[in-house]
């Protein structure tokens, strides 16, 4: 199997599996209006998603490991489409939860794409590969808004609708085009736990996986205040906050996608890490007092910049701190660990935001990143076993 063809293959499925998920984002809190939701609940569809991605990233990895990527990432895709479904078919607020709940425990697949990458690439090519499926992603995240956003004048319930069509295309196409990577497959059935324990007690693995929740804690709490912030303090229209995430989406995309295999080549990755982690930290402070819009502008591209070196150099090296076998499973627990800062982190910053100040999601935000950026400085180089 070509290594290139491979890579390419899971970055259609992983785009389109994210196109269908960023469809139902931009009008997800009026469908819950609409099916009487106060604000306040509305907040449990973010909450439990995550919590499902942060219980179940680790046993889909681990899975994985044991039966192989292809069944499991194409089991994922068919329980995302019946979680579209659910949402589209939704006559009541708690049949909505449902859909999010079982969508979150469908689309914790992340650490399976992550692990086929490490089967598929040479150490040396990791962050490369980690970065093309991280530019999957935010291309995802861009299209998708806008699209769920033309489908939802017709019918709040369509872009569910059209998710779930597309992610059963997505699985057909998948079961004929994926591959199963060659790796070598986990005669592990020691009870998770065990395993996790065992697996985090590795050199470097519990040093990385902090890193993982710190930076995701930092970044969901500018996340989750930033359209308020370019309301309040620069005076943006919410159609425009859309506009500025496309940017910041355009951005990763650029970034992971293009410059992120050179410059681990060239750098390896933990120069890059704490780089990324320096220049989120940098632009996090800035944030709150960057003067007007274009200053607002200048602060968001190192965000968006040091989050797409960041995120690659990461997964690859917590890939090649991980054992061959174990691959999803660790890969898992740091997906694991980034979906508990998107459950602290949204709750953190809109906290702050309202009760104390502003720039307190931000300049605290910065301070998480800082932290992280040291711990990253402490990370031995990975000797991957094999």
């Amino acid at each position: 199997m070509k290594n290139r063809s491979a890579l390419a293959i899971l970055f259609v499925i992983v785009f389109i599996d994210l196109l269908g998920f960023g469809m139902v984002i931009p009008v997800m809190p009026l469908y819950a209006e609409r099916l009487g939701a106060s604000a306040a609940w509305t907040g449990l569809l973010s909450a439990g998603y995550s919590a499902m991605q942060f219980v179940f990233a680790p046993i889909w990895g681990r899975l994985s490991d044991r039966v192989g990527r292809r069944p499991m990432l194409l089991g994922s895709i068919a329980m995302t489409a019946v979680a579209f479904a659910m949402y589209g078919l939704a006559n009541s607020f708690p049949m909505l939860l449902l859909s999010r709940l079982f969508a979150g425990a469908a689309t914790a697949n992340i650490s399976i794409a992550r692990a086929f990458v490490a089967d598929v690439t040479a150490p040396e090519e990791r962050a490369k590969g980690m970065g093309i499926i991280g530019a999957a992603f935010g291309l995802g995240f861009v299209l998708g808004p806008a699209i769920g956003g033309i489908l939802s004048r017709h019918s709040l319930a369509l872009p569910g609708f059209a998710a779930a069509a597309l992610a059963a295309a997505n699985g057909a196409a998948a079961w004929f085009i994926l591959p199963e990577p060659a790796a070598r497959r986990s005669t592990d059935r020691r009870p998770r736990f065990a395993a996790m324990r065992e697996e985090l007690g590795r050199p470097g693995i519990r040093r990385v996986i902090g890193i993982y929740f710190l930076t995701v804690l930092a970044f969901s709490m500018m996340e989750a205040t930033y359209a308020f912030l370019a309301k309040e303090r620069y005076g943006l229209a919410e159609s425009h906050v859309g506009y500025v995430f496309a940017y910041i989406g355009v951005l990763l995309v650029i970034v992971q996608g293009g410059l992120v295999g050179r410059l681990s080549r060239r750098y390896g990755e933990k120069p890059l890490l704490v780089a990324g982690l320096v220049l989120q930290a940098a632009a996090l402070a800035s944030l709150p007092f960057a003067g007007g819009v274009p200053g607002l502008l200048a602060a968001t591209a190192p965000l968006a910049v040091g989050s797409g070196l960041a995120q690659p150099a990461l997964s690859s090296l917590l890939s090649r701190f991980a054992r061959a076998e174990d691959q999803g499973g660790t890969l898992g627990i740091g997906e694991s660990a980034a979906a508990f800062g998107r459950i602290l982190g949204p709750e953190a910053g809109t906290f702050t935001y309202g009760q104390w100040s502003m720039a307190f999601p931000y300049v605290g935000g910065a301070a998480i990143m800082a932290v992280a950026a040291a711990v990253g400085v402490t990370v031995r180089p990975a000797r991957e076993e094999r």
